[in-house]
């Protein structure tokens, strides 16, 4: 499995998580296995991700995809995100 972090800013976090639901089914077929939405404590609009996905390959491929661009840019994301390809390396509770 491969972990992608992604950060970026949004109009309204309302518009874009409906984009983002929009294309789960496109994720899915394309690797992704879970998602985490986070935003800062004081702005919703402010967003961090982290998908785990089947490959890094996979990953890598769609994150560069056109319709990954076009799907951002209808939902609403008013920057460039910023994303980093990890590898699990501890995991563990307490």
């Amino acid at each position: 499995m491969s972990q992608v972090l992604v950060k970026h800013r949004v109009n309204s976090y309302e518009d874009w998580k409906n984009a983002f639901d929009n294309f789960a089914n496109v994720r899915k077929s394309s690797g992704e296995k879970s998602f985490r939405i986070l935003h800062t404590k004081d702005d919703p609009n402010d967003l961090t991700l982290l998908f785990e996905w089947d490959t890094k390959e996979n990953a890598e491929k769609f994150m560069a995809s056109p319709e990954l661009k076009s799907a951002m840019q209808d939902g609403g994301v008013s920057e460039a995100p910023q994303i980093q390809f990890l590898c699990d390396v501890v995991q563990g509770k307490l």
